[in-house]
């Protein structure tokens, strides 16, 4: 018998984390939590149910019930789980991996975390929880990926890289070997990262330079 789940934030980022548990076969999706679509409208084929307001009653209607928050913005996603863990402490967050992801040995995968279609994860990585491992993203072995962390389609990396909470890696971004990006920084698309980065500050370009600081929570999407 499938897992019920509900998926929070009926966007793109949304209609492709529910479409990877429907390829995964373990899990049925009874719809999405939106604040912003009408309850009972569609999305892509499934329900609009409500807000997260409601779900401590789909919890209690739902055994085994799991839950994901698919809000592509770091901060965002993290101020949701905030909010499900206040309103709901019983519901469980479900982890997404796509059945073509290539995932190594002694690797964990924190929950809440997505890990998209042809990743691969080299083994002995570490991801944190309710991260997300973009399309075609590649992470070499010892990698530590802290709590709200990301990487975006296509990014690289090289071993013994660590990323802390909350900082983003864009689109095609590229991170040698060894190097180390702080808490809550943006590295720009088709960044290439050849030596540390500190936490709070924004770099792009090849080599990857510090263009300003960052407050925690500013957007970057």
């Amino acid at each position: 018998m499938n897992q019920p789940v509900v998926v929070v934030g009926a966007s793109g980022h949304g209609t492709v984390v529910a479409d990877m548990f429907l390829k995964q076969g373990k899990f049925d999706v009874l719809g999405f939590i939106d604040s912003y679509k009408a309850a009972g409208s569609d999305h892509c084929g499934y329900r609009i149910l409500g807000t997260e307001a409601i779900l401590p009653e789909v919890l209690c209607r739902h055994y085994g019930l799991g839950c994901i928050v698919a809000i592509g913005d770091n901060s965002i996603r993290s101020q949701m789980v905030e909010r499900i863990e206040s309103i709901a402490p019983d519901l469980p967050f479900i982890t997404a991996i796509h059945p073509s992801a290539q995932i190594g040995s002694c690797v964990h995968v924190g929950a809440g975390s997505v890990v998209m279609a042809g990743v691969v994860i080299n083994a002995n990585t570490t991801i944190g929880a309710h991260c997300i491992v973009n399309t075609s993203a590649s992470l070499d072995h010892d990698n530590r990926w802290g709590d709200f962390s990301s990487i975006g389609p296509g990014g690289t990396t090289g071993g013994n890289v660590t990323v802390d909470e909350f900082s983003a890696v864009a689109q095609r971004a590229v991170i040698l070997h060894g190097r180390r990006v702080g808490p809550h920084t943006v590295v720009g698309a088709s960044a290439t990262v050849l030596k540390d980065l500190p936490g709070y500050v924004v770099a792009y370009g090849t080599p990857a330079r510090i263009i300003r600081a960052r407050q925690s929570g500013e957007k970057y999407l």
